[in-house]
């Protein structure tokens, strides 16, 4: 069945689907973790890893030199560098106990990235020194890619130059926006002079793919003042642009308590915010990757899409299409094909496990036959727009008569122009991708949007 019809109004597309949904950057999401996924449980799944299967590394830095009113992640502000060189220290023993959980075993990484917080609060010893950690306990095979986000306040060419030389490939500057305005009401003031000053370092050591990330629905945030900052950025030509939608949730994050409500935008012109940046980017050659990427047409990423092997995880969008994440340091979460596992959130939980030479691991989730299922079509509408759920019925032994009433749900969509249906496939339309996180939420047997879990669809 085919079904078209007319695009909804601004104002009607908002209050019919601006409700809560998740980013989907896992399936099952990180609410339903639980205490019943173990340190034990964990150990087992690494222990059971092929030696010949090449795994990806994430490491999270829990630090910051300024706290970002607007942040959702794990992370804390610091006025000197002693905590950041004890966690070092912890973050190496998390990795002898990773190695022993492993048999001792060096499997082959693909890619490394180092998040946060800010991981350019490591000293460029302290970087080198954990990339040699890491070196010692996995064997580094050639395409490795290695990827740092970095705050460009505090990023100096000593920290390019040594990141550089110990294989930085790809690099990610948070920029957000560069209206004084809007920095001030997020505690973030950045120049763009020396924003332009880091991308010069990186090109100069090498970097191939520079990441910019900027936002949209902050404090003061205007139409205008994301044209002009979009524009601004275009003089510096990155690889790849992330434009994210700010959630605003106080509940969970409370220096968000600290942004005044009454100047954040509505959801109309957060909507407008994000149509004026993606039509400047499309006009100057990008090409609009899922639902909050854009990439130069001869990016990994738009190959990937194009070929239909894009991915989408904790770090977003991407290339990599490892079957096993390894998370370490505090929060960091990791992905296997028995399912998801996360450390400790809090600093001190996390080196309390590790004083006991335990995995550092508070929670996680069993992934079972159905949420593999599952988690592949929503993956596929998140990175293509698009699922032939016979296609996957097929592969899975299964009968899309199963979907019957996902099916139905979808009709709504589709009288309201926002998806198409044809047979079992489902095509999000241009004007539906706003709200393809709504979309995937039917295929989602755990969600339930009456528990504001969630940050809003729009």
């Amino acid at each position: 069945m085919s079904v078209q019809a007319a695009r909804l109004s601004r104002d009607a597309l908002i209050e019919k689907y601006d409700g809560r949904a998740p980013r989907y950057t896992s399936y099952p999401t990180a609410v339903q973790f639980s205490p019943e996924v173990t340190a034990e449980m964990y150990a087992g799944w690494l222990a059971g890893l092929p030696d010949d299967q090449p795994v990806s590394l994430y490491i999270h830095v829990p630090f910051c030199s300024r706290l970002c009113w607007y942040c959702g992640c794990n992370t804390r502000a610091v006025n000197n560098h002693g905590p950041v060189a004890a966690y070092v220290l912890y973050l190496e023993r998390e990795l002898l106990s990773l190695h022993r959980a492993l048999g001792r075993r060096r499997l082959q990484v693909s890619s490394i990235h180092f998040g946060g917080g800010t991981p350019n609060m490591l000293s460029p010893v302290e970087l080198r020194s954990v990339l040699a950690a890491l070196s010692a306990a996995f064997r580094f095979g050639g395409g490795l890619e290695v990827a740092a986000e970095m705050d460009p306040e505090i990023l100096t060419r000593e920290w390019v130059t040594t990141a550089c030389v110990n294989g930085l490939s790809r690099a990610s500057l948070g920029v957000q926006n560069l209206d004084r305005e809007v920095q001030a009401a997020v505690n973030r003031l950045e120049a763009f002079e020396h924003i332009a000053h880091c991308v010069r370092w990186l090109r100069d050591g090498g970097v191939s793919s520079i990441n910019m990330d900027l936002m949209y629905g902050l404090p003061h945030q205007t139409v205008a003042n994301t044209k002009t900052t979009v524009e601004t950025l275009m003089v510096l030509r990155p690889e790849r642009i992330s434009l994210f939608g700010y959630a605003h949730v106080p509940w969970m994050k409370s220096h968000q308590k600290l942004i005044d409500e009454k100047a954040l935008p509505g959801a109309s012109e957060r909507l407008d915010q994000f149509e004026v940046a993606a039509e400047r980017l499309i006009s100057e050659g990008y090409v609009r990757i899922g639902m909050d990427h854009f990439a130069v047409p001869e990016d990994e990423l738009c190959l990937a899409q194009a070929e239909g092997r894009l991915h989408r995880n904790f770090q977003g969008y991407t290339t990599d299409s490892a079957s096993v994440l390894i998370g370490m340091g505090p929060s960091a979460i990791g992905s296997l094909p028995q399912g998801f596992v996360q450390n400790a959130s809090q600093e001190i939980e996390w080196r309390k496990s590790l004083d006991h030479d335990q995995l550092p691991v508070a929670r996680g989730v069993v992934v079972s036959a159905d949420d593999r299922f599952r988690g592949e079509i929503i993956e596929r509408l998140m990175c293509d727009f698009a699922v032939d759920l016979g296609e996957i019925c097929a592969r899975d032994g299964r009968h899309p008569r199963e979907l019957v009433h996902e099916m139905s749900r979808l009709e709504a969509f589709a009288a309201d122009g926002l998806v198409e249906l044809d047979g079992f496939r489902v095509k999000v339309t241009d004007a539906g991708r706003v709200v393809v996180r709504s979309v995937c939420a039917v295929f989602d047997v755990y969600f339930r949007e009456v528990e504001g879990r969630h940050s809003r669809a729009l």
